[in-house]
């Protein structure tokens, strides 16, 4: 795409803070948010392991070659390029090529379809929405009982799925070409976490659901993970009803349903895409963040502009701490009415002293202090007149 300043698209994301957990191309998704004027906060939660001098894959490998499968499932491009590689270093290549040429391949989206055809094999079924758990139907559907089938795993081993080939009748090989490890990041996953349970972040992008898992498990090992769960919930104490949660909820987004599994599960809804792609996902959230509301006020001859996580007045950005940006949020959505300590204590989850901080701290990064009134014996405005707009 030419970037030139007359055809340089827009900055729908400007303002916005977004979560990427993503290690493998997370640098095509940061580029992409960024161009868009998004900031990023990069914390990997996995990493792909190498598979060189991966003893377990060599004897995987020996075992489909020695056992000629019936049938063989793909389930990704990267996996399937990814064993092949490892078979060609292991001098098992030709072999390999061999006994997948006598199977019935089976692959979950056109990607994989398109990184079997490249080795010179062909497929005969692909799943309708790339998904193991509609594969695994087609794969049972062209009938297993009695028959050997070889799934190529996804980083991590679909159980239900290779129970479901077993109860059909079918021997199950599992062919593991990449493994999800922890990324060695130091503090960045801990920090992200923080990040959303502060309400710093917009949106949080996850690409596998191993990622998912990890993000979870650390925020639990932190012993943090109800505080981030209800974050993305949008929840303040995850014993309220709906009716009264919060507002500020960070946004999950997800590139498949595969990926949105486990969030479901932990009782948290994400944006999915309707084509499970990368570029989808994108747009979704451009999507997401166009439609968000940008409170605006007008303060003591100041108009005050919200949007995302960025504060500007009179058109000069304010940088802010993430708990005065909080209660500048809360004062500017009460277009004008006096918001108790109680009130504004609650908006930010902090006691009496930390908010009279919060305040100092506020009024010394505004232009004009006076913009944030003191209404004695009953708490705090901003000054007058305050013409919300949405």
């Amino acid at each position: 795409m030419n970037d030139s300043p007359q055809t340089r698209p827009a900055q729908p994301l400007l303002g916005f803070r977004i979560g990427v957990t993503a290690h493998r191309r997370a640098a095509d998704l940061i580029e992409a948010l960024e161009r868009r004027g998004a900031q990023v906060l990069h914390a990997p939660a996995l990493k792909i392991a190498p598979v060189a001098d991966d003893d377990i894959l060599r004897a995987e490998t020996a075992a489909v070659i020695a056992a000629a499968p019936d049938l063989v499932m793909v389930t990704t491009a990267y996996g399937m390029r990814r064993w092949c590689e490892a078979a060609d270093a292991a001098g098992q290549g030709e072999e390999l090529l061999a006994a997948l040429a006598r199977a019935a391949i089976y692959v979950r989206g056109p990607k994989a379809r398109g990184a079997v055809r490249a080795t010179g094999l062909d497929d005969e079924g692909i799943s309708s929405d790339e998904t193991t758990a509609t594969l695994t139907d087609l794969v049972i559907a062209a009938g297993v009982d009695g028959k050997t089938v070889a799934v190529q795993v996804h980083g991590y081993t679909d159980e239900a799925a290779l129970e479901r080939l077993r109860a059909a009748g079918a021997r199950v090989l599992t062919v593991t070409p990449y493994r999800w490890v922890n990324a060695e990041d130091g503090e960045k996953l801990p920090q992200l976490i923080d990040a959303v349970i502060n309400r710093q972040l917009d949106v949080l992008t996850f690409t596998s659901a191993p990622a998912v898992d990890a993000v979870l498990s650390t925020a639990e090992a932190l012993g943090r993970g109800r505080e981030f769960r209800n974050a993305l919930r949008g929840v303040q104490d995850e014993r309220l009803p709906a009716s009264e949660s919060t507002p500020g909820a960070v946004v999950t987004a997800v590139v498949g349903p595969v990926t949105a599994a486990p969030l479901l599960q932990a009782g948290i809804t994400p944006l999915v895409p309707e084509r499970f792609r990368m570029g989808a996902l994108i747009r979704l959230v451009c999507e997401h963040l166009e439609g968000a509301p940008v409170l605006r006020a007008q303060s003591a001859g100041a108009v005050l502009e919200l949007r995302g996580q960025s504060l500007n007045v009179n058109g000069v950005p304010v940088p802010l701490a993430p708990a005065p940006l909080q209660l500048v949020r809360a004062l500017m959505a009460g277009n004008g009415a006096v918001l108790s300590h109680r009130e504004l204590s609650a908006a930010l989850g902090v006691a009496d002293h930390a908010l009279h901080m919060s305040i100092s701290r506020l009024r010394a990064a505004l232009p004009d202090p006076a913009i944030v009134e003191t209404v004695l014996k009953r708490g705090y405005r901003l000054r007058g007149p305050a013409d919300m707009t949405p």
